[in-house]
């Protein structure tokens, strides 16, 4: 994952402090690009351990069109939580009185948590993001742009409109409870000599706390579009806005790129599987990852 240090070393050397909605500042680019050809094995980061779990319910949640965190929370995977909980306390007037990440902060969202999983109506009210990723990839303004995607590549591989977009500006302003617009907004897959190939366009990026994720789920969706389709690995380009790291971020970044690289995994995916919208966790099998201990670091909410 050598694309992966030079990104964090060209945002240190090259980047500018920027203010932002957060509060916490970043040093930022603009416009950067990674290249991973997928044969050389999965691409997901050794230099800390990545937590897989995490990225496949995601990936999942959003291919079934699914916009509430529910799902994500009964399986264990909390990436999404402090958005809608953020947005929970805000509504009840109780912000001021819990600091973030403070004990009390971390109890509530605990109990937020075990409500959205015990109390339907309490996770229909509070952890529903609104129209978020699940809801553009699998239904834009009536379109669904996954099964399209699917069909089209199958029909007309050479096409050059093999796009999914989750930026629908009519729905921008009703995403408040997730937090943010879509980060990674654009992909755009491409077939030459059979092989599958994706672009992504992000167009800002937690570059030590999201990154990581986004390159591992963007080649796993590519793994899985290219075996319903009959076609063998390209590569995944990762396109890049603003690009930054966060000032709490720095020491972690400085400790991840002290560390040696080690040998990339290999992902197995059940070969059974023949329809997109089949796959389900237990279909996925990461193999000798090896990877250094994870490091801990808050994110920006």
């Amino acid at each position: 994952m050598q694309q992966y240090h030079d990104l964090m070393r060209h945002i240190l050397d090259q980047g500018t402090l920027k203010e932002n909605r957060t509060g916490i500042n970043t040093i930022s680019v603009f416009g950067y690009q990674m290249r991973f050809n997928l044969q050389e094995g999965f691409p997901l980061v050794t230099t800390k351990k990545v937590h897989l779990k995490s990225i496949i319910h995601e990936l999942l949640w959003f291919i079934a069109g699914d916009t509430n965190i529910r799902y994500l929370v009964e399986n264990g995977v909390n990436i999404w939580n402090e958005w809608p909980f953020q947005n929970y306390l805000n509504e009840k007037g109780l912000s001021n009185k819990l600091p973030k990440y403070s004990d009390a902060w971390k109890a509530e969202l605990q109990n937020f948590k075990e409500q959205i999983i015990t109390d339907e109506s309490f996770a229909k009210e509070w952890g529903e993001l609104g129209p978020v990723y699940g809801r553009q990839w699998r239904n834009f303004e009536g379109i669904d742009q996954m099964a399209q995607l699917i069909e089209d590549i199958k029909r007309n591989p050479n096409s050059r409109r093999h796009i999914i977009s989750a930026w629908n500006p009519k729905d921008i302003p009703v995403m408040a409870k997730s937090g943010l617009p879509p980060c990674h907004t654009l992909f755009q897959f491409y077939v030459a000599d059979n092989k599958l190939s994706c672009q992504l366009y992000q167009r800002s990026a937690d570059v030590f706390l999201g990154v990581p994720f986004n390159i591992a789920s963007y080649a796993l969706l590519t793994m899985m579009v290219a075996q319903v389709c009959d076609l063998e690995l390209g590569d995944f380009v990762h396109t890049f806005g603003d690009a930054h790291l966060y000032e709490n971020h720095l020491d972690q970044t400085k400790e991840q790129l002290s560390r040696n690289f080690r040998a990339l995994p290999q992902m197995k995916i059940n070969p059974e599987v023949k329809d997109f919208f089949s796959f389900k966790f237990e279909d996925f099998e990461l193999v000798n990852y090896d990877p250094h201990p994870a490091i801990r670091a808050q994110v920006a909410v």
